[in-house]
């Protein structure tokens, strides 16, 4: 999003901060920017930040992830990804939840202006904390397309068949897992396996997978392998019971994959026509659209195409340029 903002940016002067020194040549060179490393060991935001910006009084502060400083002057734009610690508040540790309620119900309240990763995070801020809808602007993420490895070589390397659905992401209640692998055996597919793909969260639950057979789980995959984990499954399946914006969605789209995907929070925007949409609570549905994936070339090959053109309204640049007006609107 950065790197996109300094593209298009041609008039602001923009200072970037940092607690940790940032890799060389992270952002494209430009007069108009100054990188500043402040580093402090613990409450960056509420103490070193709040007082860099106390010394510097700029006309906008950005924060991009939820929690804006306590105190600190002048107006404030803050990105707030998702509310799902209010769906699902069992799914997080109760010292994470009660800080994530208060920091961003606290940000929401102080920002001029809030960037929301999708409809469905902006209707949850005016559901939970009564934020204006006119104080919210959806702002899509940018989604790259994973490059495309050799698909063998990362069949041999994760030890994957010919066939197989794949699932992305951390491995936690949250994800859907427990019933995504009952609707995988109740299938019945007996040549197709199902790949979880990911570390394990808070509340894994082992038995979700124990004694399944068809189920593979690598782990924590290489990011340079998700191209081709993508691009050599059968189909996505990602019937995440909640998402503030679902990335694999869209990165399987990109590699011509086609998706499974749940019909509830922000993943309809997402998709739009390009997935088979199906209930994350009806093991039956889930079940129901892995079949379909499996058996008809046809839908596939729709799903696919359609995928493809989905995939590419999400840019960066398109995101930094929404970002960058919202920042001028205050």
């Amino acid at each position: 999003m950065i790197r996109a903002l300094l593209r298009l940016n041609t008039q602001h002067r923009i200072s970037l901060y940092f607690r940790d020194t940032p890799p060389p040549n992270l952002f494209p060179a430009s007069p108009l920017v100054e990188q500043r490393v402040i580093p402090f060991p613990r409450l960056w935001t509420h103490l070193r930040f709040a007082a860099e910006l106390w010394r510097d009084h700029p006309d906008a502060t950005w924060v991009p992830a939820h929690t804006l400083p306590v105190v600190f002057p002048g107006r404030a734009a803050v990105t707030i990804h998702d509310l799902g610690y209010k769906h699902f508040p069992g799914a997080h540790p109760t010292g994470t939840r009660r800080y994530l309620d208060w920091s961003t119900r606290y940000s929401a309240r102080r920002a001029s202006v809030i960037l929301a990763d999708s409809g469905a995070t902006a209707d949850d801020l005016s559901r939970f904390y009564g934020t204006p809808p006119s104080k919210i602007r959806v702002v899509y993420p940018g989604v790259d397309a994973p490059p495309v490895t050799d698909i063998q070589a990362i069949r041999g390397k994760y030890n994957l068949p010919e066939q197989y659905f794949l699932f992305i992401g951390t491995l936690q209640p949250r994800k859907n897992i427990a019933r995504l692998v009952q609707a995988y055996t109740k299938a019945a597919l007996p040549d197709v396996a199902l790949v979880l793909a990911g570390g394990k969260g808070w509340l894994y639950n082992p038995a979700w997978t124990d004694g399944v057979d068809g189920v593979i789980t690598p782990g924590y995959v290489d990011e340079a392998d998700k191209g081709a984990l993508y691009a050599g499954a059968l189909a996505l399946v990602f019937p995440s019971l909640y998402e503030g914006f679902g990335f694999p969605v869209l990165e399987a789209m990109h590699c011509g994959t086609p998706v499974l995907c749940s019909s509830t929070s922000s993943l309809p925007e997402l998709a739009g026509d390009a997935a088979l949409l199906v209930d994350p609570t009806d093991v039956n549905a889930i079940c129901e659209g892995m079949q379909a994936m499996a058996w008809d070339g046809a839908l596939r090959q729709s799903l696919s195409a359609k995928g493809f053109a989905q995939a590419l309204r999400f840019t960066w640049d398109a995101a930094a340029q929404a970002a960058l007006d919202a920042l001028e609107s205050i």
